[in-house]
Formats: structure tokens, sequence, C-alpha cells
């Protein structure tokens, strides 16, 4: 057989449409450009439609299912390099992910409190009144928990202290911004009234720290070049964790693959980057999202681990029939399931990108492809 990347873009597609059950229609508008009159729904005073490539990368294996993985991105070498590093994994049984529930947050602020204590008191013991509110709102996703917290950092703050009330909100199998940020409007009245206070602002937070992904890998040393290499590898990656000018495009590195899944997915691909970035600096200095070591056979191992707050309904797979077709692609059967793989592509984009500069340097690989897409 063929390699996915010696086939022509016909047999490309009816590898896919065999090995993922789609029908000829499916198959047919996948990739296909967005019809203007969706566009037009999704984005105001539209005028047209801007395309990015859209590529498969192959050798997946994840928690033992091996799937292909839709990467929408600009970008030569990304999708190829992720396909490598997939495979060198792949000797070595894959990747092993775990996701946590679908727990978004949503803040409701609240200023202007005379006596901020006793409003934190009178809030939680209204809980289930305020979580009978949210949930009157919403039918597929449910707030199941309800804090509150003081916010008081004189060095940043100069509006005075404050009250966030804070929703936790089971968003299943949706990403959840819609569902979030209604639930926080049904409830400001009510919080504003407990505690006396103004209420100005009522949203989600894209820092979805209840909502983590972790994946790992190990990696054959010979099929990474050896020895030499692992140890070239995690002297990369320790520049990355204590220099932030590394750990930026080192990062970039790992969000050319999250980011290249969520868009060929229809995520909030800006929304998963933020919390992304935000999670890297979390003990006050920015670093890896990533962690490299060697295991006792001198093999090479990693994880990543961060927040990500994806969907497989509603959205724009509701209105891009290639977001759809590309979830179908996966064959992901949950939210869970999507950020695990989304999480793999990261672990192994990081992989290729620090392989390759630990060895013959970026440029030799990176424009290699470039010169041959772009004929220079």
């Amino acid at each position: 057989m063929k390699k996915f990347y010696e086939m022509g873009r016909d047999e490309r597609l009816d590898f896919i449409k065999s090995a993922a059950g789609l029908s000829g229609d499916e198959a047919a508008s996948f990739g296909a450009p967005l019809a203007f009159e969706s566009a037009d729904r999704m984005v105001e005073n539209a005028v047209g439609i801007m395309s990015v490539p859209l590529g498969i990368a192959t050798n997946f294996v994840i928690n033992g299912v091996e799937r292909l993985v839709p990467m929408a991105i600009e970008e030569p070498s990304v999708i190829a390099a992720a396909s490598k590093a997939a495979k060198i994994a792949k000797a070595r049984g894959g990747f092993t992910a775990k996701a946590d529930r679908s727990l978004m947050i949503g803040q409701v602020q609240v200023v202007s409190v005379k006596n901020i204590a006793g409003a934190k008191r009178k809030v939680l013991a209204k809980k289930k009144e305020i979580l009978a509110i949210a949930n009157a709102k919403s039918k597929s996703v449910a707030a199941v928990g309800l804090g509150v917290r003081e916010v008081r950092d004189a060095s940043r703050n100069r509006m005075g202290r404050m009250l966030v009330v804070e929703l936790t909100i089971d968003a299943k199998d949706a990403m959840g911004a819609n569902a979030v940020n209604t639930m926080c409007e049904a409830i400001a009245p009510k919080v504003a009234e407990i505690t006396g206070g103004e209420v100005v602002l009522k949203i989600l937070s894209n820092y979805a720290t209840k909502r983590m992904v972790r994946c790992k890998a190990v990696f054959d040393k010979g099929e990474l070049g050896g020895s030499e290499i692992v140890k070239r590898i995690l002297y990369a990656y320790a520049l990355a964790h204590s220099d932030v000018y590394r750990a930026v495009t080192h990062n970039k590195g790992v969000m050319n693959g999250i980011d290249a899944v969520a868009l060929a997915t229809g995520q909030d691909f800006r929304a998963i980057e933020a919390g992304a970035h935000a999670y890297a600096a979390r003990d006050g200095t920015y670093r890896s999202l990533t962690r490299w070591w060697r295991t006792k056979e001198g093999d090479l191992a990693g994880e990543i681990e961060l927040p990500l707050a994806v969907g497989i309904v509603g959205g724009v797979a509701n209105v891009n029939p290639t977001a759809k077709v590309a979830l179908k692609i996966m064959s992901v059967k949950s939210a869970q399931e999507l950020a695990m793989a989304m999480a793999a592509a990261g672990l192994a984009q990081n992989l290729a990108a620090i392989r390759a500069l630990s060895a013959e340097g970026i440029q030799a690989g990176h424009m290699r492809l470039h010169a041959r897409k772009f004929g220079k």
C-alpha cells in the first residue's frame, strides 16, 4: 500500500472515506469552501471566505485507538512532523491521555460591597437558590457548584475590593461558552440583591483549570537518532523551562499542533491559546507546557498538561460542514476524547520541533519542505 503522503488527493479521500465510514456526500464536502451564506451567519459584514490548507496527520495511537487527526494550518512541515513523531511514539504503544470532566467556570463580578465578609456568607447561604436559577436557563448543561472569593490586590487593582461569585458548570460535550454566559447573567440580579453591591461583569473564564487534559508518550532513542540526540533534546527542554524567550517559541510549537486540530474541528482556538499560556505562567514565570525526561532504558519520555475547553456539539461544527466531518474522521465520541487527541498533537509537534532543533536544525527540514511547496 502507498503511504498516505504518497497518495494523490482522490486516493487520500477514498482512504479517509473507508477508514472513517464517511458517506459519499461527506467525503465530497470535506475541505470544500464554506458557503458564503454560512459565513454570513457566522460573522458580521462578511465579504468572503479565507481558506486555510487542511491535511491529515497519521500514525496517532491514543489510549490504544488509532486515529486520523485533521489539521488546518498554513505552515509547511507541521503535519509531516507531527505524523513522524506519532509514528515514533506508536512503536512504544502510542500516547496515553486523560481528560477531566467538562467543568467550566463562570464569573459574576460584584463591586461597591460594604461588608465583604458578610456578603460572602450570605451568597454561600443561598447557594441552592442561586444554582436553581442558573439551571432553569439550560437543559443541556448543569451548574454543579458555587464559590465566592475576594479580589483585593492593591498593587494591580485601583478600583478597590470586590467579590467574584463563581459558578462551576458541567458543559458535558459542549465547549459551553454561551450556556455559561447565560447562566451568569441569570443569577446576576439575585447576587446583587443578596450582596447589596453592583454587578459589573457576567461571563465565563477561558482559564479552564477544572477542565485539564494530560498526555504522555515514550519515544525510542534509536528512532530519535541515539543517546546524544536525547541528551540534546533534554538541554533544549531545560532552556524552555528556565528562559521565557525560549519558552514562548517552544510553546508556539506545541500550539502549532493543538491550534491546527482546533481550527479543523471548529474550536475557539483563541480561548485555547489564552488558557494555555496562562497555565504556562502559573508559578509566576512563563515556562514550557511540556516536560521531558530520560527513561531508565535511555529512551525519551514526554508529557503535556494544560486546560483545554473544547466541544463536539454546538458552535462552529453546527454551521461548518468541514468541521463536522473532521470530528467524524477523528472518531471522537466525547469532548474529552477530542481534548486528548489535541493534547497528543501538541506533544507530538513539540517533540518533532525540539528533535529537529537538537539535530540538524529547524531550517533543514522545515525550509526544505517550504522550498518544495513554494518552488523557492
